[in-house]
């Protein structure tokens, strides 16, 4: 794969990147880390039920709690919220294919995420010594929001010292908006490509619809609540999803 990105974000150009297939990337066992409850299916949601059509072992670990986008919310204060929104990731990701026990929720403060958070390092070092996964999907590294950046680098920290080397994938959510799009290091060594998930976007599709606390007005009495726009959305409904890896 030559598709190398330098200062420009490659969802500028997102047409022209090569294609490649589940065969050309899967390992087992593969393990997907979510910032946020949603952002795997989001990010992965093609790739997660891809793998698991190949029967391979699919972990996901979600990072931060969740309980930030409707603050303000009565009828979800933050702990009634938690479990809505863990419930849902339960349910998107048993339509992918991945089985409830194969999730975990770290639950730390959405919002706070913190890389070098010593308790959160440690915890990540015993689950990913545990299931030794082949395959880390991750969120992009220089993704806008910094619970995605801070999740990267927690992932990165408690790899330190560990006798893994799993190839690691990163997936773009933030970028997608050309508000908070930023230009990239001209130093940075990164290929970028698709993934062709069209065998099962539709499913997809199901699973980030299960997201009603995300995606609807069901939690309706916070002005201020956070909701996904159908402009947002429409960048996971693609036939493909996008990638990078850094070239070493």
């Amino acid at each position: 794969m030559n598709n190398q990105v330098t200062a420009i974000p490659p969802l500028v150009n997102s047409n022209l990147l090569q294609q490649c297939s589940i065969h050309d990337v899967a390992r087992n066992p593969a393990l997907i880390v979510a910032p946020h409850p949603d952002d795997e299916t989001l990010g992965c949601g093609g790739a997660i039920s891809l793998l698991c059509g190949l029967n391979y072992d699919v972990r996901v670990l979600v990072i931060s709690d969740g309980t930030l986008s409707h603050p303000r919310s009565k009828k979800y204060p933050a702990d009634k919220l938690r479990v809505l929104r863990e419930s849902e990731t339960l349910s998107a990701v048993s339509l992918l294919g991945v089985e409830n026990n194969a999730v975990t929720f770290l639950r730390l403060p959405d919002g706070s995420v913190t890389a070098d958070d010593t308790s959160a390092v440690a915890s990540c070092k015993s689950y990913l010594t545990e299931i030794a996964p082949k395959i880390i999907f991750l969120p992009w590294r220089y993704d806008p929001h910094p619970d995605h950046r801070a999740s990267w680098k927690l992932i990165q920290n408690a790899l330190g010292g560990l006798y893994l080397s799993p190839r690691q994938l990163e997936y773009p959510i933030w970028d997608w908006d050309s508000a908070q799009r930023k230009s990239l290091p001209e130093s940075l060594n990164i290929a970028a490509w698709q993934l062709d998930v069209s065998t099962t976007i539709e499913l997809k599709q199901q699973a980030i619809r299960v997201y009603r606390s995300q995606t609807t007005n069901l939690i309706d009495d916070d002005p201020e609540g956070f909701r996904l726009t159908p402009e947002m959305l429409a960048n996971f409904a693609h036939p493909w999803e996008i990638y990078l890896e850094e070239i070493i």
